[in-house]
């Protein structure tokens, strides 16, 4: 990691990133860190969280983002460690891909436990926590924008988290509190190995989306670091798609 010695800590920005060890999460919080900024690193998994914390210097925290209390009492660590909250980041999330017929209902509690009661924990604790302002954000999906078969149960989950971010973004602008979401298309994670390790389902995949490739962590960690960051503060509401144009655009152009 990255940083300047002459940088006072206390001018050092903090975020708390949830779901710190997944592929965007640690592309993320390995950006983050080069940048100079503190980071609280929460998970279900405290091992891999703390190889993660010795690597980006941040503070390991195992919780259970489907648990209210345990997302408040993560973000309480800040005050405990009298660093000022600026960013939360809510990455814990699913893939699953079943039509509605085939679904069963603790399937479906589980989707929407893991990907939108994770984001409503995520935007409570927050609103609780960041009296002075900051930014929250969020993950949606390109699923929720347009109709993909098979996702159905992740589809309506991630179309929730962007109503979630956009009626916060109007309850907490007032004391500068924003909130936006941001909607990958298929990005190579361990979350989507069961796409990308199979060759015509990856290829099935891509060619729906018209740049024909699948995405990278580091790429979707970008546009998350600039929504923390001072860069985006007239920026609250919004869905940012981040989806190879698998959501604007149709098919793959010819020149």
């Amino acid at each position: 990691m990255s940083q300047d010695p002459q940088r006072d800590d206390s001018e050092r920005p903090l975020y708390a990133v949830i779901g710190a060890t997944g592929g965007i999460g640690s592309a993320l919080c390995h950006r983050l860190a080069e940048n100079g900024a503190k980071l609280l690193l929460g998970g279900r998994d405290l091992d891999k969280l703390e190889t993660l914390a010795d690597e980006v210097a941040g503070v390991p925290v195992e919780v259970d983002a489907r648990d209210f209390g345990q997302v408040d009492d993560f973000l309480a660590e800040a005050k405990d460690l009298q660093w000022t909250l600026r960013g939360v980041v809510n990455l814990a999330g699913s893939l699953y891909l079943k039509p509605a017929h085939a679904t069963r209902q603790s399937d479906l509690d589980d989707v929407l436990a893991t990907n939108l009661v994770t984001a409503f924990a995520t935007v409570r604790a927050a609103a609780r926590t960041m009296r002075q302002g900051g930014s929250v954000v969020l993950m949606s999906s390109a699923a929720a924008g347009i109709g993909l078969p098979n996702h159905e149960a992740i589809g309506a989950a991630k179309a929730g988290v962007a109503g979630l971010a956009r009626s916060a973004a109007a309850t907490y602008a007032s004391r500068g509190l924003r909130v936006n979401a941001v909607a990958p298309g298929l990005v190579d994670t361990p979350m989507t190995e069961g796409i990308t390790s199979n060759d015509i389902a990856l290829q099935a995949s891509l060619s729906l989306h018209p740049l024909g490739r699948s995405g990278q962590p580091d790429e979707v960690a970008s546009l998350i670091a600039w929504l923390l960051g001072p860069e985006s503060s007239w920026v609250s509401g919004q869905t940012w798609s981040i989806d190879g144009g698998l959501s604007g655009l149709k098919g793959k152009g010819r020149a």
